[in-house]
């Protein structure tokens, strides 16, 4: 109130406004966002005026598959959802392949892309592209934003998908216009998604049954995947695992969620797994899927010689997933740690002392291995040597290949969320660009990217971003001057016909780290490669080392496409 020639006049307060870009910058301040990786454009410039207070780290990626992938790894690092933000068109056609990869393997991403004025969709305007009817396929869901004043609900609806029930990207597409549009901020605590209810409890009856069969069972066998990793379910699984004295095989994306130390633990089953974990699949009597999708790289394909001897009960949050590739005879639908939690209240101890002294055997008779050489460097070896000098305590980051196959065998993963691929699309390029993401969220911990000389050279321009940013990932290049996994099944299965495989004419590495800034080696004897290696551990920046190793080395047990666990191929036979 004001006085005015002596009468009171009541003054209107005018509510503060906001552009659609502030608003979204105090959205992510209010989701306690850490650090965003992108790369700007004109789609989403009023964005990047928005961050240039830097209230929010921003990490400016060299391309924007690059940026997607670091996102990626701090999600998987830290089980928060990773954020990305890139422009319309290019930018945002260029998020495809990191937000395939991340809805493969479960990955809880936002991924904020630009786009042109909204009187300009559908008119082929420059830098258009269609990116929610691109990544439908590929994300939990994806909004275009039409009105600014949908924005702040838009985006807690985002981070509410990808985080909660069984996890994933979310993509926000932004129209210039609704950027620059200015609109009062209220944030809201929580949304209500119609149809959008995830967590589920699995009935008593479906425990009771749980209890029943490993009580009876006498060859039990727990296959852990993803879900025990992204439900945080470690803990809880070691101690259903131990209360009932069942062993452990883990996939490629669930190592990690089980100590690869423990003597419960068989190592990984499929493809390239061990003989005592495909013989245990074989064999059980009871198998317990925990979070696990069944796919085709532990099946073989061929559902008709996979635990036909087991009665199969799942656990898994997302309820599309059981009996969708294997037949069910137990469903437990529900979040891992919380029906684990309820499980280990009154679990009952299996009878399988004779099955572990089986198991055991196995394991003695059938490790590991691969014919050693005083001349030049294995590939192995060079993984074994990684793990010794890292007591099994950093993160791991790959690309997809032999050497991840290599990494998956022989590195004993202590903890979860310490081996960070890709598991189901198989990305090459993902491996470096993810370490980055994952050695922003633990600056303290060893991070090291584990790439081939084929994926590395995919996103190496990311070199700059380290050396730039002083992040001290270490690179350990498993150099084949060859792509290698492609060249084995050329090998293999078409009689030595190498087709395109033969990566001639790929840079110096050393020389080519060194431009950027970067601190490098090469080594190609055991004894180079134990100092090169040790240097680049204790050097206190980015380094890399360039393993030259045999483009002849295979990756061995294997099992080909198409055939049963029963018919794996040592090495030695083929």
């Amino acid at each position: 109130m004001e006085t005015l020639s002596g009468q009171l006049v009541e003054t209107k307060v005018e509510e503060r406004k906001f552009t659609g870009s502030e608003i979204l910058l105090r959205c992510l301040i209010q989701e306690g966002v850490e650090v965003i990786f992108g790369y700007p454009g004109g789609a989403v410039l009023p964005i990047y005026d928005s961050l240039y207070d830097g209230q929010i780290r921003h990490l400016l990626a060299r391309h924007e598959q690059g940026a997607i992938h670091a996102a990626d790894g701090y999600a998987r690092a830290t089980g928060k959802p990773g954020v990305v933000v890139a422009t319309s068109g290019p930018g945002a056609t260029n998020l495809v392949t990191g937000i395939a990869t991340a809805m493969m393997d479960s990955v809880p991403l936002v991924c904020i892309t630009g786009n042109v004025d909204q009187s300009l969709l559908g008119t082929d305007a420059f830098q258009e592209a269609d990116i929610t009817g691109i990544t439908m396929p590929i994300t939990k869901h994806n909004y275009l934003v039409r009105d600014v004043n949908d924005l702040p609900r838009i985006v807690k609806e985002a981070f509410t998908i990808a985080t909660q029930g069984r996890p994933g990207p979310v993509l926000i597409d932004i129209p210039k216009d609704v950027s620059n549009a200015k609109a009062a901020f209220e944030y809201p605590e929580s949304v209500e998604i119609p149809g959008f209810h995830p967590w589920r409890t699995p009935g008593r009856e479906q425990v009771e049954q749980l209890y029943e069969a490993i009580a009876e069972a006498k060859k039990p066998l727990i296959l852990a995947g993803g879900g025990v990793v992204s439900s945080g379910a470690a803990g809880e699984l070691i101690a259903f695992s131990e209360k009932t004295g069942i062993p452990v095989t883990t996939t490629l994306m669930g190592i990690g969620g089980f100590p690869g130390t423990h003597p419960h633990w068989l190592g990984m089953p499929g493809m390239h797994g061990t003989y005592a974990a495909n013989h245990a699949l074989l064999e059980c009597d009871l198998l317990i899927g925990i979070g696990a999708r069944f796919d085709d790289r532990v099946t073989m394909g061929r559902i008709d010689k996979f635990a036909q001897k087991a009665k199969i009960a799942h656990i898994d949050i997302d309820p599309a997933e059981i009996g969708k590739n294997v037949r069910t005879y137990i469903p437990l639908n529900g979040d891992v740690k919380s029906v684990l939690q309820l499980i280990n209240q009154e679990v009952p101890r299996s009878r399988s002392n004779k099955w572990m002294d089986q198991l055991d055997e196995w394991k003695q008779r059938f490790p590991l291995q691969y014919k050693e050489t005083e001349d030049g460097l294995k590939p192995q070896w060079v993984i074994e040597q990684i793990y010794r000098t890292t007591q099994g305590e950093a993160i791991i980051t790959t690309d997809v290949g032999q050497h991840q196959m290599w990494v998956a065998q022989f590195y004993r993963f202590h903890h979860p969320r310490s081996l960070l691929t890709s598991g189901g699309l198989g990305t090459m390029g993902f491996g470096f660009p993810a370490a980055i993401g994952a050695q922003l969220a633990y600056p303290d911990r060893t991070v090291i990217a584990v790439v081939g000389d084929g994926g590395f050279q995919m996103t190496a321009q990311e070199l700059a971003v380290v050396s730039l940013e002083n992040i001290p990932v270490k690179v350990a290049l498993i150099n084949n001057q060859c792509l290698g996994m492609v060249r084995q099944w050329q090998e293999i299965f078409y009689k030595k016909r190498y087709s395109e495989v033969d990566l001639a004419g790929s840079p110096d590495f050393v020389t080519l780290a060194e431009a950027y800034g970067v601190k490098a080696w090469r080594a190609r004897t055991k004894d180079e490669a134990k100092k090169c290696w040790e240097e680049a551990l204790a050097h206190p920046g980015p380094a890399l080392v360039d393993f030259w190793v045999s483009p002849e080395e295979n990756v061995y047990p294997m099992v080909a496409p198409g055939s049963g666990l029963d018919e794996m191929v040592m090495g030695d036979e083929i």
